[in-house]
């Protein structure tokens, strides 16, 4: 029986680091859908389902989203360069940054974590917050965005390079960001 809302434990979970602006893992932000994919051979054995559209007055069509379902990570494309990374809280790799797992979390422990580190920094560039009260941290490129697991949510984080912070809530689509 499919279990919907099973939430893979840490120790199952490959474990990444995050490189602020730089890199998730073996992903570095810029790199083509191609780049992306060959990162993850030797990581997973699912292949990168992409998303195309086409633009207007444009007759080829452009990677903008690409998608590890079973693995658990979603990725965004502007330009055909990685620009977003959303890692699922349920099932995708574990991120470490200082320290401290960022994927499938208490979101109230880890934006107290965030609200600690802050004071140790310049608080009005350190912290912001998308929507809802989600927290963002403009040191490290990540929103500590949630995900819904039964009756909890958990921490969902959305990965970006350094010229997303120039506006956030709209870098990304819509539907980079969790609805919950």
């Amino acid at each position: 029986m499919f279990k919907w809302w099973h939430v893979v434990a840490d120790d199952e979970r490959q474990r990444w680091t995050l490189d602020p602006f730089v890199s998730v893992g073996p992903l570095a932000f810029g790199v083509g859908p191609g780049e992306v994919s060959e990162a993850l051979r030797g990581v997973t054995k699912e292949a990168q389902r992409h998303r195309l559209r086409r633009r207007a007055n444009e007759t080829v069509d452009v990677i903008e989203e690409g998608e590890y379902r079973e693995f658990g990570l979603k990725l965004y494309y502007r330009e055909e360069r990685l620009a977003g990374i959303v890692v699922d809280a349920l099932r995708g790799p574990q991120v470490y940054v200082e320290g401290v797992a960022l994927v499938g979390q208490v979101p109230s422990v880890l934006e107290q974590w965030m609200l600690d580190r802050a004071e140790a920094r310049e608080p009005d560039s350190e912290l912001s917050y998308m929507d809802a009260g989600v927290p963002g941290s403009d040191s490290l490129g990540v929103v500590l965005d949630v995900q819904r697991a039964g009756d909890h949510l958990l921490t969902r984080p959305v990965f970006v390079p350094r010229e997303a912070l120039d506006d956030l809530p709209h870098f990304l689509p819509r539907e980079a960001w969790s609805r919950c």
